[in-house]
């Protein structure tokens, strides 16, 4: 370590400005009025920035990859759907000026009914928070990104053995060590240099120049040091509203979350809930497998339904089953938008999954190695997504593994290989 990695609040300019978000007080609100007469009082305070001086206002991450609709607006227009949404951003020839300009925004409302839970969110008389008309991203017209997989109700009815768990997870904040943020400094030949700490430098320089209506090459993104991210910072956070301050300005502006911002608006990993329904022979073969998986996407969608698809690609997890039910719902809740972070969306199911297959194991008194062995996919099955199984190699990483911790397995076991065929 020699001290001498450059970060984007190295960097320091001349005349810098500061920007500052005046949020929401409320999860789920109409907004009746916006006064934003004694900030501009304010000493240093330079201007205000409403959704009227955001050329194009609404926006999804990953339009970029055809997933939409446009579904977050920059800065709030008429309502506000979590407790920190922007609304107004002030602008400042310092940070303490720019916060106390933020704090003097009189923002009024008439309060909603707010829904915080996935399950009511999907219930048929849950308040609707999205002008899309329902609570869930509309995945080719279905509720859920959906797996079909030979007959689960037949399969139950065979089985042995029928078990059914609930697993759930919290929303897990990255913590940085570095909060989110840039500096946007205007150049001479009226293109705007960004310096920033996002993880994805062409996501942020498309989505932002797609929000400020002007053409890509207008833009240049400065990244590649982030002090932490781990998939919080590949949301377009800041940089938007700091190019349009530099804009307005003509001056370098600075946008920072402090770390209380991060750890209320920056994008958690979603909080998850699992139901797995299994139909388990005396044996110990797994026949049917049903997983209901609620993903909270929050307020808005993000990188959620990417998430959700994700999740669905994984499940039913490595092993064959011949009768696979699925359903994978990203639900939106009045809650904080949730986001991308290390192998999300399948994090939490490959908890739920394996935890699943160790409770069964112990309910059956079956090694929970020799479980998975069991039910483990081979070269040449035929996977829940109709896509033949190759190079699966599970049964192999199963043997060394044991071996390694001195684990004992049955001589039946270890002569199984991913590359023999299943016994019928």
């Amino acid at each position: 370590m020699t001290g001498r990695t450059e970060f984007f609040e190295d960097r320091t300019f001349p005349d810098l400005a500061h920007v500052k978000i005046h949020r929401s007080v409320h999860h789920h609100a109409l907004i009746t009025g916006v006064d934003c007469s004694e900030t501009l009082r304010v000493p240093g305070v330079l201007r205000v920035i409403t959704h009227e001086d955001v050329p194009a206002n609404w926006y999804t991450v990953l339009r970029l990859i055809g997933i939409g609709p446009d579904d977050e607006p920059v800065l709030a227009e008429d309502r506000v759907i979590y407790v920190g949404e922007p609304i107004v951003a002030v602008v400042a020839d310092s940070e303490a000026a720019a916060i106390e300009g933020a704090a003097r925004v009189r923002v009024t409302y008439t309060e909603l009914p707010a829904v915080l839970d996935v399950e009511e969110a999907m219930s048929p008389d849950a308040p609707i928070i999205k002008k899309a008309g329902t609570n869930y991203f509309v995945y080719e017209g279905h509720h859920a990104r959906r797996i079909r997989f030979g007959d689960v109700e037949a399969g139950f009815a065979q089985a042995d053995h029928v078990f059914e768990w609930r697993y759930s997870s919290a929303p897990i904040e990255h913590a940085p060590t570095e909060t989110t943020g840039c500096v946007v400094v205007p150049q001479s030949d009226g293109r705007l240099l960004i310096h920033t700490n996002t993880q994805a430098a062409f996501f942020t320089l498309d989505n932002t120049a797609l929000i400020l209506d002007r053409p890509f090459t207008d833009l240049r993104v400065k990244g590649g040091t982030v002090g932490g991210g781990f998939g919080g910072k590949v949301d377009v956070m800041v940089e938007p509203l700091a190019c349009i301050a530099a804009t307005l300005t003509r001056r370098p502006v600075k946008f920072v979350y402090t770390r209380e911002e991060e750890m209320q608006v920056s994008s958690p990993r979603a909080a998850e809930r699992i139901y797995i329904k299994d139909g388990v022979m005396d044996d110990g073969r797994i026949v049917a497998r049903k997983i209901m998986l609620y993903v909270d996407a929050g307020a808005y969608a993000r990188h959620s339904p990417y998430g959700a698809t994700k999740a669905s690609a994984h499940l039913p997890g490595p092993y064959t089953i011949p009768n696979v039910h699925a359903d994978c719902h990203c639900v939106y809740t009045n809650r904080t938008p949730s986001s991308a972070m290390r192998g999300f969306g399948v994090t939490i199911a490959d908890f739920a999954i394996e935890s699943q297959m160790d409770r069964i194991a112990r309910a059956l008194g079956i090694d929970p190695l020799q479980f998975r062995l069991r039910n483990a996919y081979r070269d040449g099955d035929m996977k829940a997504h109709r896509k033949v199984a190759s190079g699966t190699a599970l049964i192999e990483v199963i043997q060394r593994a044991a071996a390694l911790v001195g684990h004992e397995l049955p001589e039946e076991y270890l002569a199984l290989s991913s590359d023999l065929p299943r016994e019928a």
